[in-house]
């Protein structure tokens, strides 16, 4: 069955010329022109992935992602002509899974959109339930307790998660962590790493001041407390 792909902007020309790209691509494509649009479509359709703009009308983009994300951990991929890293990284933190922006290429699209519904997707290969510490990550369930507590987390946080729980006590670098997340089909910024780490450890860890499961290694990377 194809996937479905949420596109949110207020230009039609922009919704006209994705949904062209993406249907070509074998996905199938719904629009909103607003974020308090895209809340009705996306309850009803049941998007794979958001495609969304930032400066809409009624509704922008971090306010759509504000109440969206009390209700799915949908993948979502910012669309912005912003070119401020502080813009970048408030829509990051209010979980967004990437961003792209604008003008972008055709082929870096399709890449990041590729890399982000691949890595929400759930790899046949990985045994149901990992451990470590007081945290449990079920994959056949796309659910995280700790200390018996659910967490929601986005998918690029659970990716995040799953990787460094995999191997408790090993270094991940900060491109180590970010070509996991996103794949090596094109560049991405070492600063989405610890943004994604930052909202991570908000919803994890008892303290996120003094994190006590993601440890920084300063100059090199996270990694998960060993419990040796």
């Amino acid at each position: 069955m194809a996937k479905t792909i949420l596109i949110v902007d207020d230009k039609l020309s922009v919704q006209i010329f994705l949904k062209e790209l993406l249907s070509e691509q074998g996905f199938r494509v719904v629009t909103a022109d607003n974020g308090r649009d895209a809340l009705f479509v996306a309850r009803h359709e049941k998007p794979d992935l958001i495609l969304l703009d930032i400066m809409m009308p009624h509704m922008d983009g971090y306010q759509f992602i504000q109440v969206y994300r009390q209700e799915s951990n949908t993948p979502i991929i910012l669309l912005t002509a912003c070119l401020e890293e502080d813009d970048k990284v408030l829509g990051l933190g209010l979980g967004a899974d990437d961003y792209i922006t604008k003008p972008f290429g055709l082929r870096e699209l399709i890449a990041r959109t590729q890399a982000v519904l691949r890595r929400a997707a759930q790899p046949s290969s990985l045994p149901d339930i990992v451990r470590a510490a007081d945290i449990a990550l079920d994959h056949s369930a796309y659910r995280v307790t700790v200390n018996g507590r659910e967490v929601k987390l986005t998918p690029s946080e659970f990716r995040l998660l799953d990787v460094l729980m995999s191997a408790p006590g090993r270094v991940f670098s900060r491109s180590d962590l970010l070509a996991l997340l996103q794949g090596d089909s094109y560049e991405g910024e070492e600063r989405t790493v610890d943004v994604h780490i930052r909202n991570l450890r908000s919803k994890i860890e008892p303290d996120a001041s003094k994190p006590h499961y993601i440890e920084t290694v300063f100059g090199v990377g996270y990694r998960f407390r060993s419990e040796e």
